[in-house]
């Protein structure tokens, strides 16, 4: 387990935190509270504000077509962060809730993770991998059923029959099994993007995003939902490999337990991940030390 540790640490991420109740100038100045830097109107279709802290990565505060007010709305968009960042990223959070951000039930956090040298063999881990525990994952997150019809739907049974047919041994051909046919410059608001796993990322900005977190602005549920992505992509590098057969099936009684199970599988036990399963666990029904509930006390 050390080295899946090892391994989701080193892995690159970014985030996208939609918030509503704030300007963009005013999410700007709080970012710029933490990070330190120069913030500047950069205007455009986004209408953009930026933060260029001292250490010359760039926060962005953009604007978005899926939420409700242009003028009292932002996206912020972080910079490529690392594991040593995640505690700037939740003083970023903090301060943006004290500037009066909020999220409500049409917002979202989406989180990159940095493919780098990962080879097609080690993406198919990730698809398989999510889609077999992809009912849990989404419970975990508590993703709204609204946002699974539109934003980040369930993973495509059609790609993943491709996938199984094709076993796709190059960039190309993952490429065909995600679109349908292959895909050689794919555009930006291609419709395959709103997937809970997406692949549309690994072809357009060389990530793979994970868009079920709805938003929030609580510090430690921004860092777990980022930590479970590191985490499950961390796994899918160090297996061998993956199967999605035998598909969990999503059942109440035992939830809690299973999704506990899966995050120790992933690495995340003792101390240092306590939060994080805390997070992670709190939104499933169950017990999360007995599979079928706790026993009843004989009187």
């Amino acid at each position: 387990m050390q080295n899946q540790v090892e391994t989701l640490k080193s892995l690159t991420y970014g985030t996208e935190l939609e918030l509503e109740s704030i300007t963009r100038r005013r999410a700007a100045e709080a970012v710029q509270s933490v990070v330190g830097g120069t913030i500047a109107y950069k205007g455009g279709t986004y209408d953009a504000w930026t933060v260029t802290a001292p250490d010359g990565r760039v926060w962005k505060m953009m604007s978005d077509a899926s939420l409700s007010s242009r003028s009292n709305s932002a996206e912020v968009v972080t910079p490529i962060l690392r594991w040593e960042d995640i505690d700037t990223l939740q003083e970023v959070v903090r301060a943006l809730r004290r500037a009066g951000a909020t999220t409500p039930r049409t917002t979202s956090q989406h989180i990159h993770v940095g493919i780098g040298e990962m080879t097609v063999a080690q993406l198919v881990n990730l698809v398989k991998m999510e889609y077999k525990q992809e009912e849990l994952l989404i419970k975990s997150l508590g993703t709204h059923e609204t946002r699974l019809a539109r934003y980040c739907r369930r993973t495509d049974a059609a790609f993943i029959e491709r996938l199984e047919r094709r076993r796709p041994k190059t960039m190309r051909e993952l490429n065909e099994c995600w679109y349908g046919h292959y895909n050689d410059s794919p555009a930006h608001y291609d419709s395959s993007r709103y997937a809970f796993l997406n692949l549309h990322a690994t072809f357009t900005k060389g990530t793979v995003e994970w868009r079920g977190p709805n938003g929030s602005l609580h510090a430690g549920e921004v860092k777990a939902r980022i930590v479970l992505a590191l985490a499950m992509t961390a796994k899918a590098i160090n297996a061998k490999c993956a199967s999605c057969r035998n598909r969990r099936e999503y059942n109440p009684v035992s939830a809690k337990y299973d999704a506990r199970i899966l995050l120790l599988h992933l690495g995340l036990s003792g101390d240092e991940f306590k939060n994080v399963r805390m997070h992670l666990l709190k939104n499933l029904p169950g017990s999360a030390a007995w599979k079928n509930g706790r026993p009843a006390v004989a009187a």
